[in-house]
């Protein structure tokens, strides 16, 4: 995550709480009101795990319409 990343997002996600901390202590004040949102999802799985993806893509369905 960078600087960058944050200026460009509409909002911005992490798997855990863990992950929302450390970014608001090295990004403190910039995130502008942008939605910082964990997603409560435990970060143990391997690169595109199945599980994962499919985990995620209900999560985060709650706050984004898909496509269609």
């Amino acid at each position: 995550m960078t600087e960058g990343h944050i200026g460009w997002s509409d909002m911005i996600f992490v798997m855990e709480k863990k992950h929302t901390r450390r970014l608001k202590e090295k990004f403190a004040g910039q995130f502008n009101g942008k939605p910082l949102i964990c997603l409560d999802i435990p970060d143990d799985y391997r690169f595109m795990d199945e599980e994962l993806i499919e985990t995620l893509k209900s999560r985060v369905s709650d706050y984004i319409e898909g496509p269609g």
